[in-house]
C-alpha cells in the first residue's frame, strides 16, 4: 500500500540522516555500548545536523517545522541501522513540548537557543522511587521562599532518561499539599539548571536494555530553582503533563513499530545467508510462514502509528488514542521480534547481532511512558466502562 505520510523534504531528511548514522554512530556503537551512554560531543553533532532545532521557531535559531514527521524519520532510520542516539530522544520528545507550551517569551529567548545548539540538554523527572505510574504520589516538595525570589527543592527521582548529560531537568515537585477532592492538586513544574548546589546525579542506572541512553538517579537538597524557572502556573503540573502524554506515548509507538520494522529486515538478511541442512533457511516452509505473518503484524502497526502522527501533527490526538497507539503497537513489536530473533537460532542471543539487542531495547516499551495496564485502563474508561 502506497505511504503517504512522508513528503520530498522528510525523504531528503531520511537520506542525510541514513548517511550520517553510518558515518558517525555505527563505526564507534560498540564503544557506547561499553561505556554505557553515548559521548556528550554526539549530541554536539546531532545539533549541528538540525536535529533538535526542527520544531523550534526560527527567532530562536530552528527551523521552525511544527511537524513530528521528522522525529518519526529518527525513530525508522535509528532502527534499521540497529543503533539509538542516547539520551537525546527526551530532549526533543518530552523537553521541548513543555518549553513550546508552557515557557514564557523571556524563558523562550533563555531556553530555547541553547537547546537547538546542544549546549543545554535538557530530559523531565516524573517518576519516584516508590510511585511509578502514580504521579500524583510524587513526594518531592518545592516551597516558596519568603521572599518569593526562589523555591527550595527536595527529593528524589528515579528512571530518569537523559539524567547523566542533562543541563536543564524539568521537575515535577509539590508546590503545595493534594486536597481531598483532587489528590493531582499541587504539583507544579519547574527547569532546573543542574549545576545548582544541591542538586546530585545519583547511580547511572544498569538497564536490561537501551545501553547507549544514560538513565539516573536524581536528588535535590534544599535546591535553589530561581522563581523565573517555573514551567506554567503553580499546582497545575499534574494538567500540563496530561497534555503532553499523548506525543509521548506516540513517541513509543512509532518507535517500537520501527523497531519490528527492522527486525523483520534483519531477520530477512540472515535466513537468505543462512545455510542448514544444505539450504538457505529461507528456503524451509516454517520461515516463509513466520516472516509473512511477522510483515503482516508491521503493516498493521505501521498504519496505525502513521495515523495517530497525522493526528499528532493536526493537534487531535486524544490520549485515549495515544494509549490505543501505544498498546497495540508495543505488543507487535514485542512479538515480532521475539520471533525474528527465533529465526536466528543461537546467533540471536548474541549481543553482536542487532536482533538481540532490539529484544531487550524493546521490552522498556511495555512499560515507561505508562505501562500496557495503564494504557488498557484509559481505553477503557474512554469507552464508558
Amino acid at each position: 500500500m502506497r505511504r503517504t505520510v512522508f513528503n520530498e523534504d522528510h525523504e531528503a531528511f531520511r537520506e542525510t540522516l541514513r548517511a550520517f548514522i553510518e558515518a558517525e554512530v555505527v563505526p564507534v556503537y560498540d564503544e557506547w555500548l561499553a561505556a554505557g551512554q553515548a559521548p556528550r560531543d554526539f549530541y554536539y553533532k546531532l545539533a549541528d545536523l538540525g536535529v533538535f532545532g526542527i520544531r523550534v521557531d526560527e527567532e530562536y535559531g530552528g527551523a521552525g517545522m511544527d511537524s513530528y514527521k521528522f522525529e518519526a524519520v529518527v525513530y525508522e532510520e535509528t532502527a534499521r541501522a540497529g543503533v539509538t542516539f542516547g539520551g537525546s530522544g527526551v530532549h526533543v520528545l518530552l523537553g521541548l513540548p513543555y518549553i513550546k507550551m508552557l515557557a514564557t517569551d523571556e524563558q523562550k529567548k533563555r531556553y530555547l537557543p541553547k537547546f537547538v545548539t546542544g549546549e543545554e540538554m535538557w530530559a523531565i523527572a516524573m517518576t519516584e522511587p516508590g510511585t511509578g505510574s502514580d504521579l500524583a504520589g510524587m513526594k518531592t516538595t518545592a516551597k516558596l521562599s519568603e521572599d518569593g525570589t526562589h523555591y527550595v527543592l527536595n527529593g528524589a527521582k528515579t528512571f530518569i532518561t537523559g539524567g547523566v548529560h542533562a543541563d536543564r531537568v524539568i521537575v515535577c515537585a509539590r508546590t503545595s499539599a493534594a486536597s481531598a477532592e483532587d489528590r493531582r492538586h499541587g504539583i507544579s513544574l519547574f527547569a532546573v539548571d543542574t549545576k545548582s548546589e544541591g542538586y546530585s546525579v545519583g547511580r547511572k542506572l544498569d538497564k536490561l536494555g537501551l545501553k547507549t541512553s544514560d538513565t539516573a538517579e536524581l536528588a535535590f537538597v534544599d535546591v535553589k530553582v530561581p522563581a523565573e524557572d517555573l514551567l506554567g502556573e503553580e499546582n497545575k503540573g499534574f494538567h500540563y503533563l496530561g497534555l503532553n502524554l499523548a506525543s509521548e506515548r506516540w513517541g513509543i509507538a512509532f518507535g517500537a513499530y520501527a523497531q519490528a520494522k527492522a527486525a523483520v529486515r534483519f531477520a530477512k538478511e540472515y535466513v537468505k545467508d543462512r545455510v542448514v541442512f544444505g539450504k538457505p533457511v529461507a528456503h524451509f516452509q516454517n520461515t516463509k510462514f513466520e516472516l509473512a505473518a511477522c510483515q503482516a503484524e508491521v503493516d498493521a502497526a505501521e498504519a496505525v502509528v502513521d495515523r495517530a502522527l497525522e493526528a499528532l501533527d493536526a493537534g487531535e490526538l486524544t490520549p485515549a488514542e495515544a494509549a490505543s497507539a501505544k498498546l497495540f503497537s508495543t505488543e507487535v513489536a514485542h512479538r515480532v521480534i521475539d520471533r525474528c530473533l527465533q529465526l536466528h537460532g543461537g546467533y540471536g542471543f548474541m549481543n553482536e547481532y542487532p536482533i538481540a539487542r532490539l529484544y531487550a531495547d524493546n521490552r522498556v516499551n511495555r512499560i515507561y511512558g505508562g505501562t500496557s495496564e495503564i494504557m488498557k485502563t484509559i481505553i477503557a474508561k474512554d469507552m464508558g466502562l
